[in-house]
């Protein structure tokens, strides 16, 4: 999950960019004191910016979801993000978070009115995690008492603020505990992601991912990777795991958008170290985001 920085901001709002962290919500917009708000999050590093129309894409998906209705087309917002990201010196890492919420609503439901749908696109300056300056190369894992929701729970098929306080307590839970992150189980008892990121594992040299089953965001780098491992010759697999099928295994590494490609150097006690087909995978999706 990204966190203000305290970085370089740039925002895009009412039509026009404005330098700084611009003041957007009132008091009773919906979004604000209901958590009708939804958003993404695209990267900008070395000068790449790697399917970021997908990620313009998602977030107009996850207003529909959610009972909005999007200002702007697909094509519009990836003109917009181009727009922003040529204010930043192309070497800054950039995480490009466009959003939508609702002003007001009807007071006779719970929920906004659709045609008060606002816009606003956050560019933040925002390193990237680098393994390399983790201890062992990566992050270690284990596991959270909380659990994701299902479909008929929670909108889980949007990206939308609503869900990351759950995330936020696994998140606090595992640091309570002494690791980076948490693997999470669907309500029932699968695995289903990180609290941060979708999560793999290498069993015997075949590439494995959780089933996409509705409790977890199907995220955009996850999807590149199969597709980029699949191209370079590798099995890769989406199944239901259990939380042995993850200690059994060999290697793990996470995918996300905020820092892509994470090395997974152990979960509880079970050390992995560092393998070859996750540095493989950081090195294929390296070179596609670059265009090579």
């Amino acid at each position: 999950m990204a966190m203000m920085s305290g970085g370089e901001v740039h925002t895009w709002v009412d039509g026009a960019w404005h330098a700084g962290d611009v003041k957007l919500a009132g008091a009773a917009d919906h979004g604000f004191w209901q958590g009708n708000l939804v958003f993404d999050g695209a990267r900008q590093f070395d000068g790449a910016a790697p399917d970021l129309d997908l990620h313009c894409a998602r977030v107009n998906a996850s207003a529909r979801i959610m009972v909005m209705k999007p200002t702007h087309s697909d094509g519009e917002l990836l003109e917009i993000a181009r727009e922003g990201l040529s204010r930043f010196n192309g070497a800054t890492p950039v995480y490009v978070r466009p959003m939508y919420w609702t002003r007001s609503g009807d007071r006779s439901i719970i929920g906004g009115d659709p045609d008060t749908t606002v816009f606003a696109m956050c560019l933040e300056a925002m390193p990237m995690a680098d393994p390399a300056e983790m201890a062992g190369g990566g992050m270690r894992v284990t596991t959270t008492q909380f659990r994701r929701p299902m479909q008929t729970m929670m909108p889980t098929e949007a990206k939308t603020g609503a869900l990351y306080p759950n995330n936020a307590r696994m998140m606090r839970e595992a640091q309570a505990k002494g690791f980076d992150n948490a693997v999470v189980q669907d309500a029932l008892g699968n695995v289903a992601e990180l609290a941060s990121s979708n999560i793999f594992i290498v069993k015997d040299g075949v590439i494995a991912t959780p089933m996409p089953n509705g409790t977890f965001l199907n995220g955009i780098t996850r999807q590149r990777v199969i597709q980029l491992m699949r191209a370079a010759g590798h099995e890769v697999v989406e199944k239901v795991l259990t939380l042995q099928d993850v200690r059994d295994a060999d290697e793990a590494f996470s995918t996300g958008n905020a820092n892509k490609i994470v090395p997974i150097i152990a979960f509880d006690d079970r050390e992995y170290g560092l393998g070859p087909v996750g540095a493989e995978v950081r090195m294929r999706y390296w070179d596609y985001a670059h265009g090579s």
